[in-house]
């Protein structure tokens, strides 16, 4: 498979104004470890080669075992995850999934029953985020991995 086409030369400043939304994200409310749950739960969920790659990469580098990142798919039957990360899994995949009827009061009330509004916030921003960036891949398909030098992921050992 090869990329369909170069959207950050195409659309330059659009593509650099939706990183510089996404990299304004890091260090907020919701931690890294968290994030990458996300990030790599919401990409396996919409089928994005080329997010799944990158994000367990960037896990793995900061520290994620390799088992949870394995466990990850099937983290409602696996006991490796706290009840916090499971409220942020269940909010990220409702968000990524959004039901016909939209998101329930009952739903809401289970996320705030482990984050403050603020880190329910942005954790909604997280989801958003991860949901465009894994829209663009999926279509213009970007070769995962082919950019693992410039982000530092050759870093993970994961080649």
């Amino acid at each position: 498979m090869s990329a369909r086409l170069n959207y950050f030369a195409l659309s330059g400043s659009t593509a650099k104004g939706y990183l510089d939304f996404s990299t304004a994200q890091h260090g907020g409310s919701i931690e890294e470890s968290a994030r990458h749950l996300v990030d790599i739960r919401v990409s396996q969920l919409n089928g994005c080669a080329f997010c799944l790659d990158m994000h367990v990469k960037e896990a793995k580098i900061d520290g994620e075992r390799e088992l949870r990142l394995h466990h990850l798919a099937i983290w409602r039957e696996s006991p490796l995850f706290t009840p916090r990360e499971r409220a942020i899994l269940e909010w990220a995949e409702l968000l990524t999934k959004l039901p016909p009827e939209g998101v329930s009061d009952e739903a809401f009330a289970a996320v705030r029953a482990h984050l403050s509004d603020k880190e329910i916030s942005d954790l909604t921003f997280i989801v958003l985020t991860v949901n465009g960036w894994n829209r663009l891949s999926i279509a213009f398909r970007p070769v995962p991995g082919s950019n693992d030098k410039m982000f530092g992921l050759d870093k993970a050992g994961l080649a």
